[in-house]
């Protein structure tokens, strides 16, 4: 037997296909210890948390594996053509503002939670936000803005924008990855308490659930018999898809590159308009939207959905694999800005969701398409139901679009507030 930690990515993915396997197996199960404790913890929780236990405990290592890279440019975009392909546009817009109103508040709550968390711990631990130069504290929170409000590909822009030390960089990526999954985590504990989340609110969530029976009804009305050559057009449409949507992702961020010094300088503000991956996630998102006004979308009865949800949870397992619970505590100080930080976003939410009376759903997407993008706001969209994965999505892409500038905001006042 292989020394632990497992490094092949075949073991790893196997390991990886257990755990979901145990989770979805257990969850099935209604009565008894099982069904007690999937009343209280989400599914898809326990498909992060149990790849992070293996993790935190050396069985697996996360750092020499391909897997996430593999669930995240293969599979994802895969998931996002088989997801929006019934996606029903007009239903979406009478949906309203709410859901764009929540989206940009979190955006909000990111950029300004990121200075004041900054000044809250500056009074009791001054030595926590200081640094100089490349070292400075400010210019690494500046890559966890960027990776809050948009992703990986903003995180980047950051970094290079504001030049933080990269041998430091570790313990941001580390306090992004934990205090947004510990966000990630609350939110989906109360995806199963959404009714009374609902009532306090006093949300109406008419147009919700208008939009649950309408796809819900098309996809019965559709539903057949799965033949190989449903499974095989699937297969056509998703990695057809696929590639067409890293090819001319590609091309396309190149020639923005190319063309555009704003984009191509990385101290520009727009320079993650330059990325490849989001390019490639917004061809893959336009492609599925394409089909949905094509006979393709019948292809929904097949279940295409049900084989574009099985990817998002297998990204969602490589994404729990990348998180060592073990070093939870290693920096205190910068964690506890992390809290602060992702509490304010999260206040302010509330805040407003009990104003404009917006249900829990679009607090839940909107906060999740700032802070987890692409990856998680169209799994936490699909806890609350299978037809409303297609609003994640979208939300998730309109992340990218301001993400950069919001983040480079957010990093000149937390400058400011790191030199009060």
């Amino acid at each position: 037997m292989d020394q632990l930690p497992f490094t092949q990515d075949t073991v790893i993915f196997g390991l990886l296909c257990l755990c979901l396997g145990f989770v979805f197996y257990t969850s099935s199960i209604k009565t008894g210890f099982w069904g007690k404790f999937y009343r209280v913890v989400p599914t898809v929780l326990m498909c992060y948390l149990l790849p992070a236990i293996l993790a935190s405990v050396g069985i697996v290592d996360e750092s020499s594996s391909n897997t996430y890279y593999v669930a995240s440019r293969y599979l994802l975009p895969a998931a996002l053509i088989l997801m929006t392909l019934s996606i029903d546009l007009k239903a979406i817009l009478n949906l309203g503002s709410k859901a764009l109103i929540m989206f940009l508040t979190g955006t909000v709550g990111i950029v300004i939670g990121g200075p004041i968390a900054i000044l809250i711990v500056s009074i009791f631990s001054p030595e926590t936000v200081g640094g100089v130069g490349p070292d400075a504290v400010w210019r690494g929170l500046a890559t966890i803005a960027g990776s809050w409000i948009g992703g990986g590909a903003n995180q980047a822009a950051m970094l290079e924008v504001f030049k933080y030390n990269q041998e430091s960089y570790g313990g941001m990526v580390l306090i992004d990855i934990v205090v947004a999954n510990l966000w990630l985590a609350i939110i989906l504990l109360g995806v199963g308490k959404t009714d009374k989340i609902d009532r306090w609110l006093k949300a109406d969530t008419s147009s919700i659930e208008a939009l649950k029976v309408k796809v819900s009804t098309h996809t019965e009305k559709i539903a057949r018999v799965t033949t190989l050559k449903d499974f095989i057009m699937l297969l056509f449409f998703a990695f057809v898809g696929v590639g067409v949507a890293h090819l001319t992702g590609h091309h396309f961020a190149g020639f923005l590159q190319d063309n555009f010094e704003v984009i191509r300088n990385p101290q520009k503000i727009l320079s993650s308009l330059g990325s490849e991956f989001l390019w490639m996630v917004v061809f893959a998102t336009a492609i599925g939207i394409g089909l949905s006004f094509t006979k393709a979308k019948n292809y929904e009865g097949a279940g295409a959905s049900k084989i574009g949800g099985m990817f998002i949870y297998i990204l969602v397992a490589t994404i729990g694999m990348k998180m060592d619970l073990g070093k939870v505590l290693d920096n205190p100080g910068l964690i506890a800005i992390g809290l602060i930080w992702i509490t304010i976003h999260a206040g302010l939410l509330i805040l407003m969701a009990k104003i404009i009376k917006a249900p829990f759903f679009f607090l839940a997407v909107g906060s999740q398409a700032n802070v987890g993008g692409a990856a998680s706001a169209p799994v936490v969209a699909a806890e609350f139901h299978p037809s409303l994965t297609s609003v994640g999505i979208l939300l998730a892409v309109f992340g990218y679009v301001v993400g950069t500038a919001g983040a480079y905001l957010c990093a000149l006042l937390m400058e400011v507030a790191s030199n009060v």
